[in-house]
């Protein structure tokens, strides 16, 4: 198959590797899914605090290092991918890279959150003290 290079709309694509994702519009759906979910953990590589600030320096390091090179590697993966000039892949990418932004990096949801913790923890939240509520969950 020649290679495209201009933008298209169409099922008939290869990403990545030759032969993949196949011919079918079920095999099209199913690359455009994998695409956005990559695309949505590169999000969520990025914006994670998975590294508690007690652990030994050279140990976090080695584990931001390998959470970074993932993060990369992963990145990179849905650029080739992108890279297929076809819109459906290029729409899937940029929705997980936006819908992992909006879930993992704003504060949309902070608000339900605080809100969770709040009842857990047997508190009445208020507007008064939300700004105490959101020094408290800090701590």
């Amino acid at each position: 198959m020649m290679a495209q290079l201009t933008y298209f709309w169409g099922t008939s694509i290869e990403i990545i590797f030759p032969g993949w994702p196949g011919r079918s519009f079920s095999s099209y759906i199913l690359a455009l899914s994998l695409v956005f979910l990559i695309s949505l953990l590169v999000e969520w590589l990025s914006h994670a605090r998975l590294i508690k600030s007690s652990s030994n320096y050279v140990t976090a390091g080695l584990l931001k290092t390998l959470m970074y090179t993932m993060r990369i590697a992963l990145a990179y993966l849905v650029m080739l991918a992108v890279m297929s000039f076809n819109i459906g892949v290029f729409l899937a990418a940029v929705g997980g890279y936006s819908a992992g932004f909006l879930i993992f990096g704003t504060q949309v949801f902070r608000k339900f959150k605080i809100q969770l913790r709040d009842r857990i923890r047997g508190r009445s939240l208020d507007c008064v003290n939300l700004k105490y509520a959101v020094v408290y969950l800090r701590v």
